[in-house]
């Protein structure tokens, strides 16, 4: 089977530190892989590298078989890739079915008609209140974005990756900044993604225990490399990574950064 995602060599600098150095990272359609290392790894600038908000010092991104490494993120998204970010990324001053609809609309290459009133598009509103279904919003669906808790700005986020369709999902540390009290409801809701198996998941995440959870496989980043790819048992007892970050992981006492 043709791997949804691949990176050859991948690298980028900034003067001279060297944030990702030579990934070769190799994701297959609907796997579940989560990016893990300590802070400074370059887990975040690796996932900007795959969705174009960077441009790579040397190496190659393929996506479905076609090289995407100098294509913008708007065309990328395009190609299929989705991608929340740690701080939400949403349209505050719009209702939460506004924010979902917008993305339903972009999907089905529906432009804006200001003369035309919205319930003409029955098809968009149907879609976009079964997404707020999906990810337990459909009370909040009048509500203005800015107004929701902290974990329904990520539910409503992630509703409108889902809406977009994108067969890969890159998300970055969907948990930042909520209560314990949030976390089990963000869980869950990944969680029914990943077991709906028609979407590819690159997930960072802080939580081991949730990326232990989830994850079909882990690549672990150390000083900007790869340093290990492989099921969660392997990389739990991989001593190089051990000795690198996880410390006392297997006895459940370190955390990612």
């Amino acid at each position: 089977m043709e791997p949804i995602l691949q990176t050859k060599d991948l690298t980028i600098s900034f003067g001279g530190h060297t944030a990702v150095q030579g990934v070769n990272l190799t994701v297959h359609p609907h796997e579940f892989k989560s990016i893990i290392g300590p802070n400074g790894a370059g887990k975040t600038t690796l996932f900007n590298l795959i969705s174009g908000q960077l441009k790579p010092t040397q190496g190659e991104i393929y996506l479905k078989g076609e090289e995407i490494t100098g294509l913008s993120p708007i065309r990328r998204t395009g190609k299929g890739i989705g991608r929340s970010f740690q701080i939400t990324n949403i349209f505050p001053n719009l209702t939460v079915l506004e924010n979902v609809r917008l993305a339903v609309q972009i999907e089905k290459g529906i432009r804006y008609n200001p003369i035309r009133h919205f319930r003409h598009y029955k098809e968009v509103e149907e879609k976009a209140y079964h997404v707020l279904e999906r990810v337990l919003l459909e009370n909040k669906a009048h509500s203005l974005a800015k107004n929701l808790a902290h974990g329904e700005k990520r539910k409503l986020e992630i509703g409108m990756l889902l809406a977009l369709e994108r067969d890969l999902l890159l998300l970055d540390e969907p948990t930042a900044g909520m209560s314990l009290e949030e976390v089990p409801a963000i869980l869950q809701l990944i969680r029914n993604i990943k077991e709906e198996r028609n979407r590819t998941i690159l997930l960072i995440e802080h939580k081991m225990d949730m990326v232990l959870d989830l994850s079909d496989s882990l690549a672990v980043l150390f000083h900007g490399q790869l340093l290990a790819d492989g099921v969660p048992e392997a990389i739990m007892e991989n001593e190089d990574v051990q000795k690198a970050y996880l410390g006392g992981m297997a006895s459940g006492t370190a955390t990612t950064g």
